[in-house]
């Protein structure tokens, strides 16, 4: 029972459910990233798909951070930035594309699903944490669903396309656990908005290096799609995500993610014309589950 006075509990929950609703907006905006990004790969290179959303995405977030005056991150940050940067802006985007150039996008957000998990053990590595037995179960129960549902699309073998994808989970991984411990310090959307800012150096002379040979050729519906990744999968859905967990409590919120691979599945159905199979399904829920159950498990901090 809570000793809140009833006015003090109706706004908490009021804010729970705000935070419920945004997680939820967070989780339907990255849920349509491999689609969006497979349906604008036949025109649109993969590296102009890395460089160019994060050129777009890097120059938004300069001025919101120029018109909130916020302050330039600690020397101690720097190298955290640099790392999640790495991670968030160039790794994620660039393998998930060469990915996606082979495997259809539903089957990729059955393999993307595992990344909540994966982020767990990238930060228990990164703080220290002892996880419990319970955890290490469902880590390695997620992977090898991830291995034996890339062996079952692929005849047998591990297709290139899957690999990149796997390599994706982990440079993510790594770069959400950096993030969330700059979390610490500053707003999230602030942690995503310096990352693009400081790789701007480097994207935008690889975004014109990579830039389409005839820019008129590409239809409307390909730069529909690059536009999508750059200001709401890169930087736009972030915001909705951080303050959704700000606002209802990580634990709460968080457990929003475990639909993303069914929406996933989903867009990809409606705008890709990719089969609804009932063993992508079967998958993706078996995934959501070990996923579940790697959260609910007990974590031993180091400072415990």
């Amino acid at each position: 029972m809570t000793d809140l006075p009833a006015s003090d509990l109706t706004r908490q929950r009021k804010r729970e459910t705000a935070g419920m609703l945004l997680g939820l907006v967070g989780v339907l905006v990255f849920a349509a990233t491999l689609p969006m990004t497979r349906l604008a790969l036949p025109w649109l290179s993969p590296g102009f798909l890395t460089f160019g959303r994060a050129v777009l995405a890097g120059l938004i977030a300069l001025a919101v951070l120029l018109i909130l005056k916020r302050p330039i991150p600690q020397k101690n940050h720097r190298l955290p930035l640099v790392i999640a940067a790495l991670g968030l802006v160039f790794g994620f985007p660039g393998f998930s594309a060469l990915g996606l150039q082979t495997v259809p996008a539903g089957h990729g957000g059955v393999i993307v699903g595992i990344l909540p998990l994966a982020t767990a053990v990238a930060g228990c590595l990164l703080t220290g944490d002892r996880p419990s037995a319970l955890f290490w179960i469902a880590g390695v129960a997620g992977a090898a669903l991830v291995v034996v549902f890339a062996l079952t699309k692929s005849g047998g073998s591990i297709s290139i396309g899957h690999l990149w994808l796997l390599a994706a989970i982990v440079v993510c991984a790594i770069g959400y656990a950096y993030s969330a411990r700059l979390s610490g310090f500053m707003p999230g959307w602030e942690v995503i908005s310096w990352a693009l800012v400081i790789s701007l150096p480097a994207t935008i002379p690889l975004t014109f290096l990579s830039l389409p040979a005839d820019p008129d050729m590409v239809p409307v519906k390909a730069w529909a799609a690059f536009a999508y990744l750059g200001l709401m999968s890169m930087y736009l859905g972030f915001f909705a995500w951080n303050a959704g967990l700000a606002m209802g409590g990580v634990a709460r919120v968080s457990q929003v993610q475990l639909i993303q691979g069914f929406v996933t599945i989903g867009i990809a159905a409606l705008f890709l014309g990719e089969p609804l199979e009932l063993t992508t399904l079967a998958f993706a829920a078996a995934v959501a589950f070990v996923v579940l159950l790697g959260r609910k498990a007990p974590i031993t901090r180091k400072s415990d």
